[in-house]
């Protein structure tokens, strides 16, 4: 395999490989405990719902719009999938439904505050992030919400019968999957990232920028609706405090993945696949007896290191980009030259 070969194919598996190597070094420094089904079961559940956020920030950021209140989404559709069935006595599925209904309004509101209202989505979703988070507070009055849920909720999070397997990781790779065809074989998908590449382009190509804009923020008000009603499925308790939390993860999962698969993009593996490496190095580093605020300095190192991979990736993109228009100029401007110097037959 040529050098240049070889080099492609680590800048596209990176995440992989890193994946593969830590679970290969934590199982020989913790073999008794590191791989086992246990641990595989906590990290499934727990990193779950990071990964279906990561998933919902990188459906927007794939435009180039950053979502911060996809933490402040779910925090509080954690506590309205509890408070509407047990304070407000709603049956389950009218609960949920109603949940995600609220997701996808703010993240309609998100759109169009960054469309219409043209207020940078890191402002507009900052914005509607703190106020949800305040709305939040004053629906629980800052205490618990605790009540008798119905088992058929709970169950959206149990191990799935015959499978072994957590719920929440199935829903991971469903969803994953259909973004992987949304992002990879539908327009929807082509549009976001023209969008995101060069918003000019997309609009003298007829690409109607800003309704799938709105599109993207729904989509990911909604699957973070959607992560927080699995989290309450898990908790079954109904805190105002939680969510904020996971908003660093998201982003850095996100970040981090649009270096590896399809480097330069936010994509559905690459997140993924980062979602799993924090997963591996956290709960490796925790067995290994680190202490508790080593989980927020790794995940701010990685946030950093994606960010700055990102970039570096875009850069080498952009740069290759120019080269081959570069390299197209030259040939078209060369091939007059040579007709003209051909003897008239």
């Amino acid at each position: 395999m040529s050098r240049g070969r070889l080099a492609q194919l680590v800048s596209v598996w990176h995440l992989a490989i890193l994946l593969v190597l830590l679970i290969l070094l934590f199982a020989l420094l913790k073999p008794d405990t590191f791989l086992t089904g246990f641990t595989f079961r906590s990290m499934a559940n727990s990193r779950a719902i990071n990964a279906l956020v990561a998933l919902a920030v990188m459906i927007p950021l794939a435009a180039n719009q950053f979502d911060l209140s996809a933490a402040s989404v779910l925090g509080i559709a954690q506590v309205l999938a509890n408070g509407l069935q047990t304070q407000q006595h709603l049956p389950w599925p009218l609960a949920c439904l109603m949940v995600l209904a609220m997701g996808g309004l703010v993240g309609a509101l998100n759109g169009l505050l960054v469309t219409k209202a043209r207020i940078n989505s890191f402002i507009a979703t900052l914005g509607t992030g703190t106020i949800l988070l305040g709305l939040n507070q004053w629906y629980t009055g800052g205490r618990q919400i605790v009540g008798a849920l119905d088992p058929a909720f709970t169950s959206l999070s149990a191990v799935v019968p015959g499978l072994g397997v957590p719920a929440p990781l199935l829903y991971v790779l469903v969803i994953g999957l259909i973004l992987w065809v949304v992002f990879d074989y539908l327009p929807l998908g082509r549009y976001l990232y023209v969008i995101g590449d060069n918003p000019r382009a997309a609009v003298l190509s007829g690409i109607p920028a800003d309704r799938y804009v709105v599109l993207a923020f729904v989509a990911s008000g909604t699957l973070a609706a959607f992560a927080g009603i699995i989290l309450q499925a898990q908790l079954q308790v109904g805190q105002s405090t939680v969510g904020q939390e996971l908003m660093l993860p998201a982003f850095t999962g996100a970040l981090l993945g649009a270096t590896a698969i399809r480097p330069g993009r936010p994509n559905v593996w690459g997140t993924v696949l980062a979602v799993a490496l924090l997963a591996v190095a956290v709960a490796g580093l925790s067995q290994l007896g680190a202490p508790f605020f080593v989980e927020p300095l790794f995940n701010g190192t990685m946030l950093v290191l994606a960010v700055g991979l990102a970039v570096a990736t875009q850069r080498r993109r952009e740069r290759r980009l120019a080269a081959a228009e570069e390299a197209a100029r030259r040939a078209a401007a060369s091939a007059p030259a040579a007709v003209a110097g051909q003897p008239t037959p």
